[in-house]
């Protein structure tokens, strides 16, 4: 059985999560305790049951302790063999961390996995937005060999969320791996800028502008989608993602969210702040993709590396449970403005 202490390293839900998609991949019974031991407010939040009882759907896991606010559970996992699934969050809890954790499982289901996910937070503080996994991390996934499609169907936003998506993963065999180091010249500047329910006060457009207009000072132009959404009739909201893309083959990627009195100009230009500062630094991930790629370069077979400006603390403790479950190694040193991340066989 795998044994998972859950307040080590960042003692957050990423230590859940990851430990839940590994040992659903390798097939190994796990137990994990102190669940999100180091946040304010410890154990199972509706957002993480959620993501257990769905990656326990996908591979017919048995599961004990396994409800809110508990800190200790069981997962007993049996084949993953793909199909129709449904989930359903029920609060404004991140649908892209739900999506995490079970995305590493759907890879390496025997058949092809639909997902659709209800009543969720689609863009909320503290997690990557939806369209930052449609447009910045899964297509880096697809050259690794993973075939996906997001489809956003509800957008969902704090405090009620209500937000709705489908995802669609074909099983892969092999797992590429992921090298590339060197930063390169921008080719293009992206990004999605929607709001809900909110296109008489133009708040995607001045989303797009602010975050243009500062880009624009440091020379540099960005193609921005204007969505003006009208998917979710509950929750107003809005939210815009941005990515650059190198001739290197570098993305690095930035977003903000909407919140009540926060005018869209700072929404805008906020995304822009921190877009700049990878820019900036020349990784050629963003500090989000970094800790995200772990499981997926841990899988594959052969070495990879990629640069990224902050160790964080997710990052960390993803490099410390692949290395502990999965018997690889990773190698993290600094190089100028960046940390170089590598992993070896």
């Amino acid at each position: 059985m795998i044994e998972v202490d859950g307040s080590q390293k960042s003692g957050s839900g990423t230590i859940l999560r990851l430990s839940i998609a590994l040992a659903a991949i390798l097939g190994k019974p796990l137990h994990i305790c102190n669940i999100r031991q180091n946040r304010p407010q410890p154990g199972l939040k509706p957002q993480h049951l959620e993501a257990v009882l769905t990656a326990a759907k996908l591979c017919d896991a048995e599961l004990k302790g396994a409800h809110l606010n508990s800190r200790e559970l069981w997962f007993t996992p049996k084949s993953v063999k793909g199909g129709k699934f449904e989930a359903e969050i029920g609060t404004a809890g991140s649908v892209s961390m739900l999506l995490m954790t079970v995305l590493p499982i759907c890879v390496f289901a025997e058949e092809t996995v639909q997902l659709h996910v209800a009543n969720g937070g689609t863009d909320v503080p503290h997690a990557p937005t939806i369209n930052h996994l449609r447009f910045v991390f899964l297509p880096m996934l697809k050259r690794m060999g993973v075939h996906s499609e997001l489809i956003v169907r509800k957008y969902g936003y704090y405090p009620k969320g209500m937000g709705e998506v489908d995802l669609t993963v074909e099983p892969c065999k092999h797992l590429r791996p992921l090298r590339f180091e060197t930063f390169g010249k921008i080719k293009d500047i992206k990004g999605v800028s929607v709001c809900t329910f909110l296109a008489d006060r133009k708040v995607a457009e001045r989303q797009a502008k602010a975050a243009n207009s500062y880009l624009k000072e440091r020379g540099y132009s960005a193609s921005i989608q204007i969505v003006n959404d009208n998917s979710n009739l509950l929750q107003k909201g809005s939210s815009i993602a941005l990515w650059a893309e190198t001739d290197t083959g570098a993305v690095v990627g930035a977003d903000s969210v909407g919140e009540l009195g926060k005018p869209s100009e700072t929404v805008g230009r906020e995304a822009a702040e921190k877009l700049w500062m990878e820019i900036s630094a020349k990784p050629v991930v963003g500090v989000y993709m970094a800790d995200m790629l772990i499981p997926y370069v841990a899988l594959a077979q052969g070495d990879s590396a990629y640069s990224t400006r902050v160790l964080s603390e997710h990052l960390l403790a993803n490099i410390w449970l692949a290395e502990t479950l999965l018997n690889v190694k990773f190698n993290v040193r600094k190089m100028g403005n960046v940390y170089l991340v590598e992993k070896r066989g």
